[in-house]
């Protein structure tokens, strides 16, 4: 029986299993050497005890295995940063819908939402009923008297195709990240990330009908009213869309193009020089405080679209004949004015986008002393280019009284101006581990 014990320890030492093992778990090959000298009636009792031992240990390695194998590869990454830039391009899309439905006064034909769509008519008899529900609503009555049924059916499906894009979206979502949580490609960071987007995603599909509410409501009793949806609502909605954008997009960068790490000897020199440190340090911050002033100005921008204020004062760069309006404070009390007057409105927006503007410049000139890691400076160049293009967009929408087409490629704009931003904090993200 002796032999037959040590043959088997034998056999499991070049197996590599006691190697594996963890210290309370130590197969035979690992007893005390004072083991070795006991009588083979003892050790015969022990080989039923180490059996059950060895059972556990190959269960234990098998899921060991299993877990491994199902682990993030960089291939996975690959498929996940993909599914992430793919589900921000879906958002850009949705948000350039939005933007149209609300320019085209599209957005209040639909006066009914259910969770998983509302049905499409089919027939003529499907139209008139639908037309029929819309015609009990403020839009109809006070401003759309004389729309036609077949005038109503162009509004219904910029609507309804809005809607629908935003389920797909849903969809889009959902599906893969249960497929790659289930494959366990997601590892705790994502995990955390994904499922904070995925509750603003349902919070974005409320916010929506929460919107469209305000403006099915019978609240326009006032001889200049126009039913329109409210403005703080629709300025949340956008704001929503904005922050659901630039999560995934952040998120895609991070697996497909990861932020370069800036080393010890990235200067060239075995010591940072501290000036150089502290500068760079500054242009992240900069970069950051740009970022947050680009979403700032489109949030302003929401309640401009909200409140038709596009439509006062179309010169540049004075509104009228003025530097400041006489009645930009002219409703009481006067903080209702930055969010309830138009001219305030659009004032606010002209302001906030010089100032921005001007940060970007500050900051792509102040970036230029610096050699940025990875891909910073072509990023800085994005941001100033897509900056100026969208204030030539913005005056150029303003001088022509809104045009639909401008109008939407201003609100794009935005949002690619944004993207840039996001690009640029992206690449210096690891600006922040320098040493103070």
């Amino acid at each position: 029986m002796l032999s037959v014990a040590r043959h088997s320890t034998k056999i499991l030492g070049r197996a590599n299993l006691t190697g594996s093992c963890y210290v309370r778990r130590t197969f035979i090959a690992s007893l005390p050497r004072k083991a070795s000298r006991t009588n083979g009636l003892s050790i015969f009792r022990r080989i039923p005890v180490q059996a059950g031992r060895f059972q556990s240990l190959l269960r234990q390695t098998g899921t060991i295995a299993l877990n491994y194998a199902s682990k993030a590869t960089p291939n996975s990454k690959k498929i996940v940063g993909t599914w992430m830039l793919t589900c921000s391009g879906m958002v850009f899309i949705a948000v350039a819908l939005g933007g149209i439905t609300r320019l085209t006064e599209s957005g209040l034909s639909m006066v009914t939402w259910k969770l998983l769509g509302e049905r499409m008519p089919l027939t003529e008899h499907d139209w008139i009923e639908e037309f029929e529900k819309y015609k009990e609503f403020p839009e109809f009555k006070i401003t759309n008297k004389n729309i036609t049924l077949e005038e109503f059916k162009r509004i219904w499906w910029m609507e309804y195709l809005h809607r629908t894009w935003g389920r797909l979206i849903g969809a889009a979502f959902i599906i893969p990240a249960t497929f790659f949580w289930t494959k366990g490609w997601f590892d705790k960071k994502t995990k955390l990330r994904v499922t904070a987007l995925g509750t603003l995603i349902g919070m974005q599909g409320l916010m929506g009908w929460y919107m469209v509410k305000s403006g099915l409501e019978d609240r326009f009793n006032g001889p200049s009213d126009v039913p329109r949806v409210s403005q703080y609502r629709l300025a949340s909605h956008l704001g929503l869309a904005f922050i659901i954008y630039t999560g995934f997009l952040y998120n895609a960068l991070d697996k497909l193009i990861p932020a370069q790490k800036v080393a010890v000897d990235y200067f060239g020199t075995r010591k940072f020089d501290t000036n150089i440190t502290k500068g760079l340090r500054k242009l992240r911050m900069m970069t950051h405080s740009t970022k947050g002033l680009i979403f700032l100005t489109a949030i302003s921008g929401a309640f401009v679209a909200g409140m038709d204020a596009g439509l006062v004062y179309n010169s540049f760069p004075k509104m009228g004949d003025k530097w400041i309006p006489d009645d930009i404070l002219a409703i009481s009390p006067t903080l209702r004015n930055f969010t309830e007057n138009p001219t305030t409105v659009q004032f606010d927006h002209r302001i906030l986008g010089i100032t921005t503007l001007s940060m970007i410049t500050a900051t792509w000139w102040i970036s230029r002393k610096y050699t940025l890691p990875g891909r910073g400076a072509k990023a800085a160049m994005a941001v100033l280019c897509l900056g100026y293009l969208q204030v030539l967009l913005g005056i150029t929408t303003l001088l022509h009284y809104v045009p639909v087409p401008l109008a939407a490629s201003h609100q794009s704009g935005s949002l690619a101006l944004l993207s840039a931003a996001t690009w640029l904090c992206h690449e210096l993200k690891y600006v922040k581990r320098l040493p103070k």
